[in-house]
């Protein structure tokens, strides 16, 4: 069925203190020379993500036996299943620049600053901190200006910019993974309310906040503000697109409601009708899927084309007792051989990776163009560390999710030469988004064998 007439692709509905902007739609059609070429022939814009975990992992549970399509999934990895042949599992790739190299200890430190810049950083407590600057902010120079937003930070631990937080490194280090310049990191939001505010909201901040508070009195979702407009564009819309529409008006309820319930579960509920520091949720399954879907959100609506997550910051020691664990990450990780801990290690690992899987199903199930969101999507998932009780920095747990945009041959274990720079692989995924570098941080060159 043909559609009753053309939309530009910045379409959103508007409200009070609210501008939803819509997912890809059929009748979209392209405004300017840029967004030409991108949906030309329903061609999607590529994204890409960067989630980090701390403390690496336990590598005789991650590092599939086989090679090339028909690898196995070990038990970590299980409940990828259902997008393995969505994903590149890559070993062997290092971040040398983790290394101690001289400066002596502080490994967890390190493999944040290191994990997205490939630079040694400056080992200092002090306000003279310098790493380098991070693959997702190269990249937001060079088309962050295409999106609302040239980049979303995300995390679920807070930070702090300065202070001594792993033997004489700035807490600055273990906090943030992405990095604007060799002196400014990219501070992460860790409030799913605040993110979506963000996303969603019209006006200036105390303007936002306004009307945040109108309709938490009024307790009204932000549907209720854009409904009229909403109505106005269905009547302009063929029926596959006003399916899609209320799919995604359906879903941005779903996750405004769930936001509501973390707020009013924290023991900050008195914060709620403010984006408030401690507004975000006890359970922390439900804070990284609900950052997850912020995610999923900022790509759907073309709000930004570059994300990174911090499931948890470096060395971090939070316990997980509901994969019946009440040891703390970091305490565990240096774990000496012993089996029971190592076993631990595995429920953890698992436990990230199965909100991982969350991430991608929901990115696959989202049409998009001639595939979906996850075939127009590049995402890293990984550690700064490979096995957290030796500190070490080659043979990082790497995962690539995605097709980019069909430059990448996914479904496959690759194993790299020793010493290969993880680097490598984000020169290549730069090439992908159209934010093309000679080199970053320690690369050496392109990453080969992504494309058959």
């Amino acid at each position: 069925m043909r559609n009753h007439s053309r939309l530009s692709r910045r379409t959103a509905l508007k409200g009070i203190g609210v501008s939803l902007a819509m997912p890809w739609l059929e009748a979209m059609q392209p405004s300017g020379t840029l967004a030409a070429a991108e949906v030309a022939a329903g061609v999607a814009p590529t994204r890409m993500a960067f989630l980090f975990v701390p403390n690496g992992v336990n590598l005789a549970h991650w590092t599939p036996e086989r090679t090339g399509f028909d690898y196995d999934l070990p038990s970590i990895l299980q409940p990828l299943r259902n997008v393995q042949d969505d994903l590149l599992v890559l070993s062997g790739l290092t971040h040398d620049k983790g290394r101690a190299n001289g400066d002596g200890a502080g490994d967890h430190a390190r493999s944040a600053s290191v994990f997205l810049t490939g630079a040694q950083p400056r080992k200092t407590d002090g306000a003279d901190i310098r790493s380098g600057i991070s693959v997702d902010q190269l990249a937001a120079q060079q088309v962050g200006s295409r999106t609302k937003f040239a980049s979303l930070e995300l995390g679920c631990e807070r930070g702090r910019g300065a202070g001594n937080c792993d033997s004489g490194y700035s807490c600055a280090y273990s906090s943030n993974i992405s990095w604007a310049s060799e002196t400014q990191p990219m501070g992460k939001e860790v409030n799913p309310r605040a993110v979506f505010d963000r996303l969603f909201g019209d006006g200036t901040s105390r303007e936002m906040d306004e009307a945040q508070q109108r309709r938490l009195a009024l307790r009204k979702s932000i549907l209720d503000y854009v409904a009229e407009d909403a109505q106005r564009l269905q009547s302009r819309l063929g029926r596959n697109d006003q399916r899609k529409v209320d799919e995604y008006l359906t879903g941005v309820r779903e996750i405004e409601r769930r936001i509501e319930l973390a707020s009013e579960s924290t023991d900050a509920s008195t914060h709620r009708g403010f984006r408030g520091p401690d507004d975000v949720p006890d359970d922390y399954a439900e804070h990284i899927r609900l950052m997850c879907d912020m995610m999923v959100l900022s790509f759907q609506t073309d709000s930004t084309r570059i994300a990174t997550f911090m499931l948890a910051n470096a060395g971090s020691n939070r316990s997980y007792r509901d994969v019946n664990v009440p040891d703390g990450h970091h305490d565990l990780s240096h774990h000496g051989g012993n089996e029971e801990k190592l076993e631990k290690i595995r429920r953890i690992n698992l436990f990230h990776v199965t909100q991982l899987a969350y991430l991608l199903e929901k990115m696959k199930s989202i049409s998009e163009g001639e595939g979906t969101l996850l075939d127009h999507s590049m995402i890293v998932y990984g550690s700064g560390l490979s096995d957290g009780n030796r500190h070490n920095n080659e043979n990082l747990p790497i995962l690539l999710a995605g097709r980019g945009g069909g430059t990448i041959a996914s479904g496959r274990h690759l194993v790299y030469a020793e010493e290969t720079p993880l680097n490598n692989l984000y020169l290549s995924m730069l090439d992908r988004v159209g934010a093309p570098a000679d080199f970053i941080g320690d690369s050496t060159g392109r990453l080969p064998g992504l494309k058959i």
